[in-house]
């Protein structure tokens, strides 16, 4: 397989109706907002819903989370240690920093894409402290507008104990985008693919998570239907350092609202300002 050798650039805008994106835990799980209104969703929930994606795709994912675990270890140093070349390195009192991360971006995608930080006590052994920086990095998304939250109060009727009363109903609250059209912007670092060993099979691997980003992600917050991706932008330059800065290409998309209260994404219009050398796919979200 091949080793990345040129810069890639993307940018994804997809829409948001009666759901909760990303809930802030600090804020009563309500929606991300910035000091401006406009809603967010960090990076790292971004990241878990590609990382879910890949999985579903068959990939091995080293940062699973719980509900999704195929391999049955309950920790990240379990799964480290099922590796047995990892594992003696980190029993290892001279074990190398720089065979461990080439070994761990060997045997998951998600380390060789995003990076990760190895850092696990060693007991009787000596530990291991190992950095990966990863050639994908990746913005927090943002609405284009200021987004509405609906709050509804729930209550649960149901015992969560045996008993012969039936106890009182237990309050709590939901919230909710009424409707909303967010991008996120990334790019993938050349020479960090260099380092990680990420490969051009690997980046069209990313790009068809981020088309099918939503699918299979549903739960009470977010029912299937509720996100959907609409366009996928990727820009491959002809070189590792690329012809245009990140920030230039990224700004070469606007995305604007035509309404004065938007309620679907036909009410949105996307103004793609083309780049003289610089060819751009544009994809549909499935």
């Amino acid at each position: 397989m091949t080793i990345l050798n040129h810069k890639i650039d993307f940018a994804v805008v997809f829409s948001v109706s009666k759901a909760n994106p990303n809930g802030d835990p600090l804020n009563g799980n309500r929606p991300r907002q910035n000091y401006d209104g406009l809603g967010e969703i960090s990076d790292v929930a971004l990241k878990r819903k590609i990382r879910n994606r890949l999985q579903d795709m068959g990939e091995s994912i080293f940062v699973q989370s719980n509900d999704r675990n195929t391999d049955n270890y309950k920790s990240l140093k379990e799964r480290a240690e099922a590796n047995t070349a990892l594992a003696k390195i980190m029993k290892a009192k001279d074990g190398s920093s720089e065979d461990f991360a080439q070994l761990a971006c060997e045997q998951w995608m998600d380390v060789r894409s995003f990076g990760q930080v190895f850092a696990f006590k060693g007991g009787a052994d000596k530990g291991v402290s190992v950095g990966v920086r990863g050639p994908v990095s990746i913005h927090t998304a943002t609405s284009v507008d200021p987004i509405d939250i609906t709050s509804m109060q729930i209550t649960k009727s149901v015992n969560s104990e045996p008993g012969d009363k039936k106890g009182s109903d237990t309050m709590g609250m939901k919230h909710r985008v009424d409707f909303g059209v967010y991008v996120f912007k990334g790019s993938i670092n050349t020479q960090l693919a260099e380092k990680t060993r990420f490969t051009i099979e690997d980046a069209e691997k990313l790009k068809l998570a981020l088309i099918t980003l939503f699918e299979n992600d549903a739960s009470s917050a977010r029912p299937d239907g509720s996100m959907e991706v609409v366009k996928v932008y990727w820009w491959e330059h002809q070189s590792k350092l690329g012809q245009y800065s990140s920030a230039k290409v990224h700004r070469s998309i606007e995305v604007q609202s035509n309404k004065e209260e938007p309620r679907s994404f036909e009410d949105y219009t996307i103004t793609l300002h083309e780049l003289e050398g610089l060819k751009v796919e544009v994809l549909d979200g499935q």
